[in-house]
């Protein structure tokens, strides 16, 4: 992997056989990133998205393995419990143009994946919401 930082913007080349997610979250330790958005596209062999049932409260995960073009990669990074947290979602279609797509658990690079990544000037932690089952944005009284 290898970036360049503009200002408050990151661009990134994340290379074949590197898993997405923890490239993103090198990036963020190493720029002490605490909130921001992310998009990219790119290619991916081996992906695992999952979604979440709301009345059970619970994430099922699907794996898929072949050739993928990853059609679109979204979401932010911030902090929970003052530590490095990130939300993405991910979508991947096949050489018929099938595309899936989810909550993403884990994809690895096959040929090349062009991120960005836009720092936004602020702070937002997350909490566990136990009536929904999810970690949801904390903002702080002001």
């Amino acid at each position: 992997m290898e970036y360049r930082r503009f200002n408050n913007t990151i661009v990134a080349r994340i290379d074949k056989g590197e898993e997405i997610l923890e490239q993103i979250k090198e990036i963020a330790l190493r720029e002490n990133i605490k909130l921001a958005n992310v998009n990219a596209l790119g290619a991916t062999n081996d992906f695992t998205v999952g979604v979440f049932k709301t009345a059970e409260k619970k994430y099922y995960s699907n794996n898929f393995k072949g050739d993928f073009e990853i059609v679109s990669l979204t979401g932010t990074i911030n902090t929970m419990n003052d530590e490095f947290y990130t939300h993405i979602h991910f979508s991947a279609a096949n050489d018929k143009g099938e595309t899936f797509g989810g909550h993403l658990n884990r994809a690895i690079v096959s040929a090349t994946c062009e991120m960005v990544i836009n720092i936004i000037d602020g702070r937002i932690d997350r909490y566990f919401d136990e009536e929904i089952g999810l970690n949801l944005f904390k903002f702080d009284k002001e």
